[in-house]
């Protein structure tokens, strides 16, 4: 910020377009009428910092306050995104001395240089935060419109400090950017973070989730939901629906952030449900489905989150009341799961996939309030920042098999082998075959890239080789983009520590990942196919 100013005000003050920023300041001074300049005033005010400050400080409380659970976080990132634009602003208008434009100004002139405009900062971190938070927490329709009128307000200041001949029109760019910067990294910082916790602790005595498991009877449904991808409106379809198929008076049961659905379904299975539907995205599905491998409980899984790997590779439908409808008059089928652990990673089990490198730096990189606004194709803007994270090396061994010695910029371990988008990336997963299957991906350069996406795109004629066609081998298959393996084993070290993932979810980075596959631990209802 600082460096542009300086760049605006030197070297680049007689270079085009800023040669004709007073033309734009003249001309907004000659279309000045009444009513204009009372619009432009209440348009500056919405950036005045009286104004900020207050919109601030009412709108943290109201986060605190009003929803069920407070949203410290949101809170905190508003609030640090509007100091930080103001701590930039001071610094900036300390360092880069620029005059106010020669016209008549409407306002007084603050002691503070022109650049930045920091009524248009201050507007910018505050309503474009606001919207980025509606867009994020809210699921009701009109969140796109008011999410619109929210980011309208800071073009509306940055327009009334030009009208009344305040600013340059760099001046304005400049404060958007600061606020646009200030959410980013506030926003990053709060929001992505690498070193998340793998496994909620399961709770017990008082403070279980399952709140009204001492009125559940023996024989009863319990629907565990996601708060954040399933509303009130979708609760009452997926209850009627269960009614019509004999399910009365279903239990539903919401996770928290504390816990994801493992202390729910757990409670579920103690107290003799005989159905457990899980409404939510891998994350929750998995919390829910460690819970109850090995109890024979069917689960129902009602897709509702972005990625929904498992309901893809199980052909359930991808809309919440269709795939229940569909799974209740289906049949129970037993799948496999994954049971994985390593260091700062407490044993648990995945139901789709777990991995390293790559996929779990995207995962990490992968903006929340992205996935709510284009879904899927999040993890694709979020692939592209991290096509650059470092290849790593590692020794695999796979059952009783030698060690093996790679390089690679991404291994799976995983149940299920097609991913969004139709892509079958381990083409022999099936996840009821008893086993689990590896990928190493490993492309150098853009000729190893194009390699290895064309073996990826005819995945499903490619063969993985199994643990009685391992050699022994000091370095390595070099020049190989893609390998497939299976097994039932795998132990996995790296020469230093790694982005982690499991089921869609970053968790603590580590060296070591050890995965064997439980052949039959969950029991799934599945559509009945057709011969």
């Amino acid at each position: 910020m600082v460096g542009f100013g300086l760049l605006i005000t030197g070297p680049a003050r007689n270079v085009w377009p800023l040669t004709v920023e007073d033309h734009v300041d003249e001309g907004f001074e000659r279309i000045r009428t009444g009513p204009l300049t009372t619009l432009s005033y209440l348009g500056s005010e919405a950036g005045n910092t009286l104004t900020v400050i207050a919109v601030t400080l009412l709108s943290c409380v109201a986060l605190l306050l009003i929803p069920r659970l407070p949203m410290w976080r949101q809170a905190v990132f508003l609030a640090v995104a509007v100091s930080l634009q103001a701590l930039v602003f001071l610094v900036v208008t300390l360092s880069v001395d620029r005059n106010r434009p020669h016209v008549h100004r409407l306002d007084d002139s603050p002691p503070t240089s022109s650049y930045t405009s920091g009524h248009t900062g201050a507007a910018t971190a505050l309503y474009a935060g606001l919207a980025v938070l509606v867009l994020s927490r809210v699921r009701r329709p009109w969140r796109w419109p008011l999410a619109g009128l929210l980011l309208l307000v800071p073009l509306a200041v940055g327009v009334s400090r030009l009208y009344r001949g305040m600013h340059h029109p760099t001046d304005v760019i400049g404060g958007m950017a600061n606020g646009a910067l200030s959410l980013l990294i506030v926003g990053r910082a709060l929001f992505t973070d690498g070193s998340v916790a793998a496994v909620p602790a399961q709770r017990t005595g008082p403070a279980d989730t399952t709140a009204h498991a001492e009125e559940r009877e023996p024989g009863s449904t319990v629907v565990i939901f996601n708060p954040t991808v399933t509303g009130a409106a979708d609760r009452e379809k997926l209850r009627r629906i269960l009614e019509q198929h004999g399910h009365r008076a279903p239990e539903f049961i919401e996770t928290t952030a504390d816990d994801p659905g493992t202390g729910q379904a757990s409670g579920a299975v103690r107290d003799g449900a005989e159905l457990v539907v899980v409404c939510g995205g891998d994350g929750t599905v998995r919390a829910a489905a460690d819970a109850l491998a090995g109890s024979g409980v069917p689960l129902v899984v009602v897709p509702c989150g972005t990625g929904n790997l498992l309901a893809r590779n199980l052909g359930l439908p991808l809309t919440p009341t269709t795939a229940l409808d569909t799974a209740l008059s289906g049949t129970p089928h037993r799948i496999d799961l994954g049971r994985i652990e390593g260091d700062g990673l407490a044993p648990t089990h995945f139901a789709a996939m777990s991995g390293a490198g790559l996929d779990a730096a995207m995962l990490e990189h992968t903006d929340d309030r992205a996935k709510s606004a284009v879904g899927w194709l999040a993890y694709v803007l979020a692939t592209v920042g991290t096509l650059r994270t470092p290849r790593m090396r590692l020794t695999v061994r796979l059952d009783d098999a030698p060690v093996l010695h790679r390089t690679a910029r991404m291994v799976l371990l995983a149940n299920v082998g097609t991913v969004q988008g139709g892509l079958t990336l381990l083409p022999a997963a099936r996840p009821d075959d008893g086993l689990l299957d590896l990928l190493i991906l490993d492309p150098r350069g853009p000729g190893g890239w194009m390699r290895a996406l064309g073996i990826l795109m005819r995945g499903r004629n490619a063969r993985p080789r199994t643990v009685e066609t391992l050699v022994p081998e000091g370095t390595g298959t070099k020049g190989v983009p893609v390998e497939f393996f299976t097994f039932r084993r795998a132990e996995l070290t790296f020469a230093v520590p790694q982005s982690r993932e499991l089921d869609g979810d970053p968790v603590s980075h580590g060296r070591r990942l050890t995965a064997e596959v439980g052949p039959g631990a969950l029991t799934v209802l599945l559509p009945t196919r057709e011969k």
